[in-house]
Order: C-alpha cells, then structure tokens, then sequence
C-alpha cells in the first residue's frame, strides 16, 4: 500500500475523503469540506471507497490499520471495527463488547473520547454507533447510515 496522503471528492457526501497511509496501515482519515491540494487522488483504498458510496456493501474489515490510541480506547474501537454493515448498535452495547460498564460514568466518557478521537472513521466505522458522535462529521455519518441500510 503505498504511502502518503491521498483524497479524492466524492460527490455522495458533498466533500472529500483523505487518507493518511504509512508503513502499509491507514493512519488517518479525515472528510475535508474541500480536496487539500497536497493529497494524491489515486489509490486503491480510494476507489474502494468510491464503490462503497455508489452502493457495493464493503466491511473494510481486511484494510490494515494502525491505532496509536490509549488502551482502554483501542478496546471501544476494536469492538466498533466488528460492527457489521448496515447494522447499528447503542454506545450501551458497544462497551459491552469492549467489557467497559455502560452504568461507570467514567467508562461511559472513556468510550464517548474513544469514539471522538477515533483517528481512523470509515475503517474503524463510528457511524454505526447510534446514540454517540464519533470522529465521522454527523452529515456524513447520517450519510453512511443511510447509505448502508438501502
């Protein structure tokens, strides 16, 4: 996989979607209002994505990743990366499948953070989370939601 970053626009979501990529593992992926001018258009995680929006169900699930998040973090985003296409699921049950306590205030605002500063959305789907803003913008995640359940 080569590395850099690469963004393309897609006109489904009414901006761009940009990938940092290093080492063969997504680092980053971010939804600019605008194409920054230093990315590459051309990679093929970008024309995956593209089928994706035009309506091919793809999990990402085989798309490396690499989190450089704190642990407890790490656990609440690899409970959301086995969420399932077009499936969403409650913050409750997402810390479930974590072993974080939905009822501890703290493990609530532990995975509530996780979700926020998720640096990798779409890979690491936080739009399936339903009742908890992740780093995907809420327009988009509606989006993908949307896009999933036709």
């Amino acid at each position: 996989m080569n590395a850099g970053v690469f963004a393309r626009e897609f006109d489904g979501l009414d901006r761009a979607v940009q990938l940092g990529v290093a080492s063969g593992s997504v680092i980053s992926v971010s939804f600019p209002a605008s194409l920054p001018s230093d990315a590459e258009p051309d990679h093929p995680l970008l024309d995956r994505v593209d089928d994706y929006l035009a309506g091919s169900e793809d999990h990402f699930d085989d798309v490396p990743v690499a989190l450089t998040v704190p642990t407890d973090h790490r656990r609440v985003l690899d409970a959301v990366r086995k969420l399932p296409y077009g499936e969403t699921l409650e913050l409750r049950r997402v810390m479930r499948m974590a072993d974080l306590d939905p009822d501890d205030e703290d493990d609530v605002a532990t995975a509530r953070a996780a979700l926020r500063e998720n640096p990798v959305p779409l890979f690491v789907p936080d739009h399936r989370v339903s009742d908890a803003s992740g780093a995907t913008p809420d327009a988009v995640a509606r989006q993908l939601r949307r896009l999933e359940s036709a």
